[in-house]
């Protein structure tokens, strides 16, 4: 994918980005080189700038390393912390820095540098990290609540072993990444359904369809990052993502798919545009109540067609975005191309997403196909293709 040949690419959702990593004094400062790491594996380029408490906790050359640009511990005449960044992520922010912050005290590079930034309109992530008795202060809510009004972000982490402590680097990361995205143009409210079906045939045993839930879980993570409002309505997966995503909705019957997809595209916020990626059970077997006894010999179980969800939630959906999935077993490209088209005529689709079977378990350079209903069919070789194929229609429809 190029760009910085420093760390692995994962994405492009922080690509030509000038993002301005602040590095204050607590001992979550120890985890900025893998935040520095993880901002420049989607894209970014990072400029760094630590406190002097901060350097007593972890040296610059290490987050210079991180970060692939010499930190900026100290004032300098070229007065680098009034550059223009595209976002400022303060990480970790103690109480003391927010303070200063809040009073517009700027004794320091880094406070001039949050000053600066909040003046000019540039977006701030800040990620607090400090024991919980001192979290949960009137003076640090108050402290909090002030970042808030004046519009900038907060990322706060469950409470652990008394501490308020810092989240992940890829959950901070990912966090910031939709923070200073979510100002672009195109946001919408997306809902993604993802995995499989399970569904009972009696109380101990069922039947499902195979479907990690991997392609779904990269579709929702992938959008988040670039600032959509993401609700994802998840069956049963083998697969977690890599985050957690705000808002997940589980059930692994169809019915409860469904009557969840239901729900969503019926409130007074729903989605503007849905990505069908989950594996919906075709087939749903009678349930029979308590455990099949073994020793009983064959056991013939009745299975009835399941609910299609394409076709319930047509009404509900209309005028939506809507990008459906198809996979086909012991057939062509012809013939899954032909079979996608009548599916994107019979429920008003805006693009499907088509797959045999052996490309779907990688055993092809093709990922899959990206059909519209102009006719056009587009081979995907990457996930992070498939993703950002899917991202630019609902941000450009």
């Amino acid at each position: 994918m190029g760009g910085d040949t420093g760390v692995a690419s994962h994405s492009r959702t922080l690509q030509d980005k000038h993002i301005l990593l602040a590095v204050s004094g607590g001992i979550a400062a120890t985890e900025s080189v893998k935040i520095s790491r993880e901002l420049r594996r989607h894209g970014a380029q990072v400029s760094a700038m630590m406190t002097r408490s901060a350097q007593k906790v972890i040296s610059p050359l290490a987050v210079s390393w991180g970060s692939g640009s010499d930190v900026l511990p100290e004032w300098e005449s070229k007065m680098s912390q009034l550059g223009q960044f595209d976002g400022v992520l303060l990480a970790p922010a103690t109480r003391n820095s927010i303070a200063k912050h809040v009073n517009g005290i700027t004794d320091s590079p880094v406070m001039m540098a949050l000053a600066a930034a909040s003046g000019n309109g540039t977006p701030i992530l800040f990620v607090p990290s400090m024991h919980e008795d001192l979290f949960d202060s009137q003076v640090t809510i108050d402290l909090v609540g002030d970042l808030e009004k004046l519009g900038h972000g907060v990322l706060l982490a469950d409470s652990e072993e008394g501490k308020r402590k810092q989240p992940d680097p890829v959950m901070v990361v990912a966090h910031f990444s939709n923070f200073i995205n979510r100002e672009m143009n195109g946001r919408k409210r997306v809902a993604v359904t993802l995995g499989s079906n399970r569904e009972p045939i009696d109380s101990v045993r069922a039947v499902h369809n195979t479907s990690s839930g991997r392609t779904g879980w990269a579709i929702a993570e992938h959008l988040h990052r670039m600032g959509h409002k993401v609700t994802c309505i998840a069956g049963h997966t083998s697969s977690q993502p890599s985050f957690p995503l705000p808002d997940v909705r589980v059930d692994h019957s169809s019915q409860g798919m469904l009557e969840k997809s239901l729900e969503l595209a019926g409130s007074s916020d729903g989605p503007d545009a849905w990505v069908h990626s989950a594996a919906i059970l075709d087939y749903i077997p009678e349930n029979s109540v308590g455990k099949r006894p073994s020793g009983q010999g064959k056991w013939e179980i009745t299975l009835h067609p399941g609910p299609k969800h394409l076709e319930k939630l047509a009404l509900s959906v209309n005028g939506s975005t809507q990008i459906g999935f198809k996979l086909e077993v012991g057939t062509n490209s012809e013939e899954l191309e032909k079979g996608a088209k009548r599916l994107m005529k019979k429920y008003g689709l805006n693009a499907v997403i088509a797959n045999l079977l052996h490309e779907a378990l990688g055993e092809s350079s093709i990922r899959c196909r990206l059909i519209t209903p102009d006719g056009n069919s587009t081979e995907i070789q990457e996930q992070i293709e498939l993703c950002e194929s899917i991202e630019r229609l609902i941000s450009t429809d």
